[in-house]
């Protein structure tokens, strides 16, 4: 397994146990962020798990286009953070602003990660 596949695995790893998460206790979820709405979070989970398979299929292909589409899906999810925690629009919790501030951080690492061994991998 070279270090672009490794990259991606995490990715879909770290995608997959968060869209499962949100899929199965949305209801706890939405307390913890002090949100009436819970809808959000399973969709989330569900367009995650998605986004997960999307990942591992690319493991085996490593299509440089769809890397770099999964990549700046990465990089969208930690821009889209940015703007809750800056904006905030929603009523959200300080512990569902610090998770959300930590996910981000982590997708960042990820995208950042992914990219490297793509360049790496496709010698950019």
């Amino acid at each position: 397994m070279n270090t672009l596949q490794k990259s991606l695995l995490a990715n879909a790893i770290f995608s997959g146990l968060s869209g499962i998460i949100l899929t199965v206790a949305h209801v706890k979820i939405a307390t913890l962020f002090n949100l009436k709405n819970t809808t959000v979070f399973w969709v989330i989970g569900v367009v995650l798990l998605y986004f997960t398979g999307t990942i591992v299929y690319e493991i085996k292909k490593q299509r440089k286009i769809a890397v770099q589409w999964i990549i700046l899906q990465d990089f969208l999810w930690v821009l889209g953070s940015g703007i809750i925690l800056i904006f905030t629009p929603f009523q959200i919790s300080t512990i569902g602003n610090r998770l959300i501030g930590f996910i981000a951080l982590i997708v960042l690492f990820m995208g950042l990660n992914q990219l490297s061994a793509l360049k790496k991998t496709c010698k950019l």
